[in-house]
């Protein structure tokens, strides 16, 4: 079970040539829809899992993990940034691991400086500003555009909401939809929008929306994450990953897999897809990108990112604020 992108033809076709094998791909259009179905017992019709990591870190507490020793994948992490080896605290549950790490960006202003300025996105101030009316493009992504204005709001959305806090997320929701000029689904939509000069930026996306527009030519595209805003990080970093599921099967062509999605050569072929380009965790496999590659991926700017931005995770209050925002968007 996976998202695109990872039953790709390029990474699927030399496993199963080497391994005599046959890989079976169920794709997962939703991360929370995915978890539920293998919680519900389809666990053990699956060997893999490749998901947003708050839902791999969630089938440790559900019993459907096959938790990963890490002295057995010493080798892929000692190939990881830093930032990514043993014990990775947000893949941990227990002290054990859930899963490993696949791929990552961050979620921040997407803009276009043929009409903007970086500097300009150095807050989300203009997302409410008269000036940015029916020039700003939400994201209709579930909770990826109601976190970053929380954030800006100085509500941190990843710990326990009092009742006045979340008053906070729905005044902050309420003013965006004002300045808004549309809420998308459709990402396709939201970046021709942004070429053209319709939207100014787009909130809720990120490194995801950015990357593949770079690659096409588009260079003056970046996604940044904004400047700390007294004392709260302002930008978020999401990962997918992926973890063996404990379906009673013998585990050893499974973890032979989970070793060759993270390896070098094949972590290049997931970071580059038709879909989107994306960053992945392997150090190694950054000597492999082409330079033009590199450029589309941010990735000097990648840590700036990192340091300034809080780790995805599931927030405690995310059904509360999720019926805020379709509150809020009915209310419109």
């Amino acid at each position: 079970m996976c998202w695109e992108g990872y039953n790709a033809p390029a990474i699927l076709d030399p496993f199963q040539k080497a391994n005599d094998v046959q890989i079976s791909v169920d794709l997962i259009t939703d991360s929370a829809g995915g978890f539920a179905k293998l919680a519900a017992g389809a666990y053990r019709a699956f060997d893999l899992v490749s998901s947003d990591s708050p839902w791999i870190a969630r089938m440790g507490p559900a019993g459907i993990d096959r938790f990963i020793d890490d002295a057995e994948f010493a080798d892929q992490y000692a190939e990881f940034y830093p930032q990514f080896r043993a014990p990775f605290a947000p893949l941990q549950y227990e002290g054990k691991a859930t899963g490993l790490p696949t791929r990552w960006g961050w979620v921040g202003p997407t803009v276009n400086t043929k009409f903007d300025k970086l500097e300009t996105w150095s807050s989300y101030a203009p997302v409410f500003d008269p000036a940015y009316r029916d020039k700003i493009c939400l994201l209709d992504w579930g909770d990826w555009p109601i976190m970053p204005l929380a954030l800006y709001a100085g509500v941190n959305p990843y710990k326990e909401l009092d009742k006045n806090e979340l008053d906070e997320v729905r005044k902050v929701l309420r003013a965006a939809f004002k300045n808004t000029r549309a809420i998308v689904g459709d990402l396709a939509i939201a970046q021709k929008g942004l070429l053209d000069g319709s939207f100014r930026c787009l909130i809720g996306g990120g490194s995801y929306c950015t990357s593949s527009l770079r690659l096409a030519g588009h260079d003056y595209v970046q996604s940044i994450v904004p400047e700390p805003r007294n004392g709260l990080k302002q930008g978020i970093i999401w990962m997918e990953a992926t973890g063996l599921l404990d379906n009673g099967n013998d585990p050893t062509l499974a973890k032979k897999f989970l070793k060759y999605i993270v390896s070098p050569d094949v972590a290049v072929k997931l970071a580059i897809t038709e879909a989107t380009c994306n960053l992945v965790p392997n150090q190694k496999a950054e000597a492999l990108f082409t330079p033009e590659q590199k450029s589309a991926l941010q990735m000097d700017y990648m840590w700036h990112a990192w340091d300034n931005s809080l780790f995805h995770t599931i927030a405690p209050n995310i059904d509360d604020m999720l019926a805020i925002w379709q509150e809020e968007l009915a209310a419109r």
